[in-house]
């Protein structure tokens, strides 16, 4: 396992730095990492290493890349734990709503044009980031009132009742406003484009807090896995424990899907792929999808940029590319496996 693990962190490293080397103008590992220690260590910068190389891995790519990592881990933890939790492999935090929700916010802002005073170009994403969580609490609270027992039928249910009604409303306002229609539409397809450390520094504080939140929840989720029944006479509060869990990712999904968009099937495949390399223990399971998540999702932002020369392919379009069959084959395979 140790080994394993190992692997993994040196692989995300290594695919972080050629993500930052790799682009319209490439730029050599040995310049990137002077550029690096130059801005990190103030260590003086290598001979023949131009201002607009250190411009474009500091400003421009460094960030994004930092960012597509964060979302990704971001949707990857969010879907292990929501799998875990309503023990249906076919599940996504996507699933209670929360990305109708950040895009109803966001549509609003769109088309209203609104900025608020002090925060700027924070404006959509903490619109989108609230109503994305307000969508979360709202299903789950409806869920608690239908059926005190919480039932995951239940969530699940209520999810896709919130979810169905939010895009409705959504597209009666893109109807009404079709001059804003690409500019909605361009935001739902995701984009990691022209965000820089002011972004990354936006996401940090909901990842961080999601992130470590979850943590101290792994062995519930090890024994919710086994069924309400059993995971309450184990002494989990099992209610408790769903309010918290769905919470905590609703506040990681809702925070990728507002600074970056709404991006599917990373939620989906992350938590096969990683359980299948590191087994059912949540202690493994939920860190490793982080790092399996943003990889994947800054090897789909590499591709989207660099595949079409002089163009740019929205991130969710390379992430479904690359996701749905993926998620068939090692889906399939499973069943394929249990029936024989």
């Amino acid at each position: 396992m140790k080994k394993k693990i190992i692997i993994s962190l040196i692989l995300t490293l290594v695919i972080i730095l050629l993500s930052v080397c790799i682009g319209s103008q490439t730029i050599s590992p040995l310049h990137t990492f002077s550029i690096l220690g130059n801005k990190l260590f103030q260590i003086p910068l290598n001979s023949g290493i131009s201002d607009n190389e250190v411009a474009i891995v500091w400003q421009l790519r460094l960030p994004r890349v930092l960012l597509a990592f964060f979302v990704g881990g971001a949707l990857a933890a969010s879907g292990t734990v929501v799998q875990s939790v309503l023990r249906n492999p076919l599940a996504s935090p996507f699933t209670l709503g929360v990305s109708s929700g950040a895009s109803l916010g966001a549509g609003l802002i769109i088309i209203s044009g609104l900025s608020l005073s002090g925060i700027g170009i924070f404006t959509l994403p903490l619109v989108g980031l609230i109503f994305g969580l307000a969508t979360v609490f709202g299903s789950v609270l409806l869920a608690s009132k239908i059926d005190p027992n919480m039932s995951n039928n239940t969530i699940v249910l209520t999810g896709m009742v919130f979810s169905l009604f939010i895009n409705a409303l959504l597209q009666a306002l893109t109807a009404l406003f079709r001059e804003n229609l690409e500019s909605i539409v361009l935001w739902q397809m995701g984009s990691f484009a022209l965000k820089g450390w002011k972004y990354v520094g936006g996401i940090l504080p909901f990842f961080l807090i999601g992130i470590i939140g979850l943590m101290f929840y792994v062995r519930e989720m090890d024994i919710l896995t086994f069924g309400e029944e059993q995971a309450k006479a184990a002494g989990v509060e099992t209610e408790k424990v769903k309010w918290i869990l769905l919470g905590l990712t609703g506040i990681l999904t809702g925070s990728a899907v507002a600074f970056a968009g709404v991006i599917g099937f990373l939620d989906l495949i992350a938590p096969h792929v990683v359980r299948k390399i590191f087994g059912s223990s949540h202690r493994y399971v939920l860190p490793m999808s982080i790092f399996f998540g943003g990889i994947f999702m800054v090897i789909a932002d590499l591709i989207s940029r660099t595949l079409v020369p002089s163009s740019e392919i929205p991130v969710s379009v390379i992430s479904a590319l690359i996701g749905a069959p993926f998620f068939a084959y090692v889906f399939f395979k499973k069943e394929k496996v249990r029936n024989s």
